[in-house]
Formats: structure tokens, C-alpha cells, sequence
């Protein structure tokens, strides 16, 4: 009997240890400082899907979240793409995903597999899209192919609304 319970404690031992590892996504995001008369921080979205644009997550939305009579949440269809395949689907604000507008100056969003909002995002090929929209300002949307939950190293860079995108994928 003695035996059966060390067994059994160490299969429970091994399973709680293998749920630990977890798959971390983190996206470093430049918001450049514009030269610009008047000056407006961006509406940024930032969402995964899969190669056929089937948004599968949301993974943030900064907007003018302190604007009366959430007038801030008017402007949000001017980041296009995010709008039409997600955003006009949502109520805001999105527990967990939206936020303030960020000024100028390099971003880390870190997320883990198995928590919001990422989840439990299933293995296969994605796409990291970044929006940005700018009131008096432009318009400018990346992308970065992936796969999930490989660890890798991915970028793209912006010329406009955003500079430097970042995504690193860290599988243990």
C-alpha cells in the first residue's frame, strides 16, 4: 500500500509539473514621435488571426478612454482592418484588452498561454497584426507570420504611425 501511495504522488508530482510550462508571447511595439503641428497619441489594435484573416484574439485596443459620453469609442472604426474583422463585433470597453492611448516610446505587452487573452491558442500558423490611426495623422497596419507555439523571433517595421514591431515566442 505504501507503494501505491509514492506512486501516485509522484504521478501527481509529474502532472502538476508539466502543467507549469507555459508558452509566453511577448510584443515589443515602437510608437514613434512625429514632428508634427499637432500632435494626437495613436488608436492601436493589436489582434492575431489566421492566415485567412479570421480574427482568433484580441489582444489590445489603446484609445481616448476618458473622453464624455465615450466619444473616444466613435473613433476606434478609423483602424480599419481591426474594425471590419473584430472591433465593430465588440461592446467596449473589452475586459482585459483595451487601455489607454500610449505616447510616444517603446511598449511591451507580455501574454501567456492559458491566460486572457491569449488563452489557449491552438497550434498552427497565425498572423500578429498592429494598427494605428492617428486623428490628424495617418494610418498604418503591419503584419507578422508565425507559428504557434514554436519559439521564434519575428519583426516588421512601420514608416509612418509606427516604428519597430517585435514578437518573440519563448516555448518551453
Amino acid at each position: 500500500m505504501n507503494t501505491v501511495r509514492k506512486l501516485a504522488a509522484v504521478c501527481i508530482l509529474l502532472f502538476v509539473t508539466m502543467g507549469t510550462h507555459a508558452t509566453e508571447m511577448t510584443i515589443t511595439l515602437d510608437i514613434p514621435r512625429l514632428q508634427v503641428a499637432e500632435y494626437h497619441r495613436p488608436y492601436v489594435a493589436v489582434w492575431i488571426a489566421r492566415e485567412n484573416h479570421q480574427v482568433v484574439r484580441d489582444l489590445a485596443v489603446w484609445y481616448d478612454l476618458e473622453l464624455r459620453n465615450n466619444e473616444g469609442e466613435k473613433w476606434l472604426k478609423d483602424m480599419r482592418q481591426w474594425w471590419r474583422r473584430s472591433g465593430r463585433s465588440q461592446t467596449m470597453p473589452i475586459d482585459g484588452v483595451t487601455g489607454a492611448t500610449r505616447a510616444p516610446g517603446t511598449h511591451q505587452l507580455t501574454f501567456v498561454s492559458g491566460e486572457p487573452p491569449l488563452g489557449d491558442l491552438a497550434e498552427g500558423d497565425y498572423v500578429l497584426w498592429v494598427e494605428a490611426a492617428r486623428e490628424v495623422g495617418g494610418r498604418e497596419l503591419l503584419s507578422i507570420p508565425f507559428t504557434w507555439p514554436a519559439s521564434g523571433d519575428y519583426a516588421d517595421s512601420g514608416s509612418e504611425e509606427l516604428g519597430n514591431i517585435r514578437l518573440v515566442i519563448n516555448a518551453d
